[in-house]
């Protein structure tokens, strides 16, 4: 099944809204923070035993390269929307 088949009402809804650039990218955005905080509850369980209290290094990195990401696709809806 494609991303599009699995994501068909959400797309629909955002694209509507917002055209067909900026709702994928709102929805993808919307994915990327969902997988953020599936990360971060996996996070809480997998703990770094050199650093107490924070994750493990591997969660560490897909969680900074996540959140890079969202700000990568942030900015690119500020500037979709600017010229707009």
């Amino acid at each position: 099944m494609s991303v599009f088949d699995k994501h068909h009402q959400t797309l629909e809804h955002h694209e509507t809204m917002m055209g067909s650039a900026r709702g994928r990218l709102a929805v993808a955005l919307d994915l990327i923070t969902e997988s953020v905080a599936l990360v971060g509850q996996h996070g809480v369980y997998c703990r770094s035993e050199r650093f107490p209290g924070k994750p493990t290094m591997d969660i560490a990195l897909v969680l900074e390269q996540l959140d890079d990401a969202k700000q990568l696709m942030q900015s690119a809806m500020e500037e979709l929307r600017a010229r707009a």
